[in-house]
């Protein structure tokens, strides 16, 4: 019965968030489209060339409240955007309000102790800015890989006569995303008005990786001082190329430790896990005497100052 309570609450958590979700966004969906289509020749003109403000929520007082708080959700932001996830700053701050909530009714309707919830919720909490991260160290390395290709796309764009904005608008439509996307980016932003040496600062902070700051400042250099910028680029390509190889090479001679380090970190909260199916009452037990909450809030401590010890050690800069 205790069971089945929680769940009802649950359930009707989870109705109260989706359900003024439901009424405020898919249900006038289609007619905000068609609002928003067309109805002149001008507005079809105009569409086409300004581009919409982006939201931050579908819902017009969370998008209000969210763009007063910048402070707090803008690296939010910036992080999802940096990621490449297709997901609103509104939709993914509701997941992570959710998603410890979540975590909490769960494991206190199954365990019957609210204790074990709420060490659940904590765990919980900071998933969706760790897989953010995540994404962003996945798209970062893949960026790298082809980014060399993009510089030398350009330097030949140069060498056949055509202009720096044509470079980049050729690799925006013949290289594979992100790096497409993102110099897709660099050329709209210098072909609706903003300067080159603005739209290449913008792509220097916009993708967090060393190689992309020597490409910005290579080129704003040669602007200022000239010079022939396509054997900047050749030379630019060949050292980013080296520099990979020997960040790969890094990476396998770290494996390793790194392995090591995820099997530590990842084993006393495992053995918990299990020993609390194993044995309920043991584990009850201990987290009923004071000591043994001291014991635990200690050892949970001393993990995570060890894991960021390895981190340290095998996190080598190149």
């Amino acid at each position: 019965m205790e069971v089945l309570a929680v769940a009802g609450i649950f359930a009707l958590v989870i109705a109260l968030i989706v359900g003024p979700y439901y009424y405020f966004v898919v249900k006038d969906e289609q007619k905000v489209l068609d609002r928003l289509k067309p109805r002149s020749a001008a507005s079809r003109v105009l569409k086409g060339v300004l581009k919409d403000e982006e939201k931050f929520s579908s819902v017009e007082p969370i998008d209000a409240a969210l763009r007063r708080a910048s402070m707090v959700t803008g690296p939010v932001q910036r992080l999802l955007d940096q990621a490449g996830v297709r997901m609103n700053l509104g939709t993914f701050m509701l997941v992570a309000a959710t998603l410890p909530l979540a975590a909490f009714v769960i494991v206190t309707g199954l365990s019957g102790m609210p204790t074990a919830g709420l060490a659940a919720a904590v765990i919980a909490a900071p998933v969706p800015f760790l897989y953010l991260r995540w994404a962003r160290s996945k798209r970062t390395m893949k960026f790298e890989e082809q980014f060399p290709e993009a510089i030398d796309l350009v330097a030949r764009a140069l060498r056949a006569g055509h202009a720096l904005p044509t470079g980049l608008g050729m690799v925006a439509d013949e290289m594979p995303a992100p790096v497409g996307l993102e110099f897709r980016k660099l050329y709209d932003e210098q072909n609706f008005g903003l300067t080159l040496s603005d739209a290449l600062r913008n792509f220097a902070l916009r993708i967090p990786v060393l190689d992309a700051r020597f490409f910005v400042t290579a080129v704003l250099t040669q602007r200022e001082a000239g010079g022939n910028l396509a054997e900047v680029l050749d030379n630019l390509a060949a050292v980013i190329r080296d520099r990979f190889k020997v960040k790969r090479q890094i990476r396998v001679i770290s494996a390793h430790g790194r392995i090591t380090g995820w099997v530590l970190a990842g084993l006393p909260p495992c053995v918990a896990m299990a020993t609390f199916v194993l044995s309920p009452l043991h584990m009850q037990t201990l987290l009923g005497d004071p000591l043994g909450v001291r014991i635990i809030v200690t050892a949970a401590v001393m993990q995570v100052v060890g894991a960021f010890i390895i981190r340290k050690i095998v996190d080598i800069e190149y």
